[in-house]
């Protein structure tokens, strides 16, 4: 930009243009490139978007200082830095019209659902271990609801958690009442193409599904690709440990993956479990396999505010930059 300034303006002293005619070049040339160095300083300054390797999907507020309290605006901000899905938990409790906005304008943006939770109604203390009639309604019920909110934000997966153990009976009997349940769980949301993702969680000890071998034999029995496993990382390393052979082991049955680092439950590189390795495995393996997961960022920031929210990026920058 200087070089062309200096060329024209020797040029015009060259030829004795009239004074008039160089202040106006001089004028309109410096307001050109002014205007031009300006534009390159903004793009300077305006980070390049992620290109992840993997589908990482954050859920609503965890930028909320850096994108604000609009939900959409969140959206946009997700995308703008290289999320290309979202999970939101809460999904089926938020109202018909917000569920069609948010599914609009991620259809906007080219993104991805990932899971919500399939809200079983109720006073929350149903079990299908225990086989009563009454808890598979209500089961049967969220399920049949979660069919239409999963149109409204074009989403395949939900996250199904069976409940508790019903402790006055064997476990093998617990285990075939919540397979049953399932079954007809699965023959609602199969017609549709929708896959219900079991969840065993590390929060209660009192929680019927713990493992991940454990959820394996249940959709085994299920014998269904509406009933696959959510392999909740965090959960499993606080449960069994030894991730990547327990992924491994499980692989043709998980289809859905939840992230958080352990102790604390915060992003990658705040714990112990090494993430850029475990993104390596399922990196490779799907690539082999022509697989893609969605990855769930189920985790709180380590630190508060915006600078706790650019930590959670820089997080998965780093545990994304595996070789391939």
């Amino acid at each position: 930009m200087v070089y062309f300034f200096n060329s024209v303006l020797s040029f015009i002293n060259s030829h004795k243009v009239n004074n008039m005619l160089r202040r106006n070049f001089v004028k309109s040339t410096l307001g050109l490139a002014g205007a031009a160095l300006a534009a390159a300083d903004a793009t300077a300054a305006t980070p390049a978007k992620n290109n992840f390797k993997l589908k990482y999907a954050p859920h609503f507020g965890m930028f909320k200082n850096l994108a604000g309290e609009d939900l959409i605006d969140q959206l946009k901000f997700m995308a703008d830095q290289g999320f290309m899905a979202l999970e939101d938990n809460g999904m089926m409790g938020r109202p018909v019209e917000m569920q069609e906005k948010i599914g609009k304008e991620m259809a906007r943006l080219g993104m991805e659902m990932g899971v919500f939770v399939v809200d079983k109604g109720g006073n929350g203390a149903n079990t299908l271990a225990a086989g009563k009639p009454e808890h598979v309604d209500i089961f049967l019920n969220g399920c049949k609801r979660a069919v239409e909110v999963a149109k409204r934000v074009n989403s395949k997966w939900m996250t199904v958690v069976p409940g508790n153990f019903e402790r006055r009976l064997p476990i093998g009997v617990q285990t075939g009442h919540v397979i049953d349940a399932l079954r007809r769980g699965a023959e609602i949301l199969e017609p549709h193409g929708l896959v219900m993702v079991l969840e065993p969680l590390s929060d209660n000890p009192d929680l019927f599904l713990r493992t991940s071998d454990q959820t394996y034999e249940i959709c085994r029995g299920v014998n269904s690709p509406a009933c696959k496993i959510l392999f909740d990382i965090y959960h499993m390393q606080k449960n069994e440990g030894h991730i990547i052979p327990h992924i491994d082991w499980t692989w043709s049955e998980i289809d859905y993956f939840q992230i958080g680092d352990n102790p604390g439950r915060k992003e990658p590189t705040t714990g112990e479990i090494n993430y850029k390795n475990v993104f390596k495995y399922i990196y490779d393996r799907s690539k082999k396999e022509n697989k893609s997961f969605i990855m769930g960022m189920e985790h709180g920031n380590f630190t508060a505010g915006k600078e706790g929210e650019m930590a959670v990026i820089k997080a998965y920058q780093e545990s994304d930059s595996f070789s391939m």
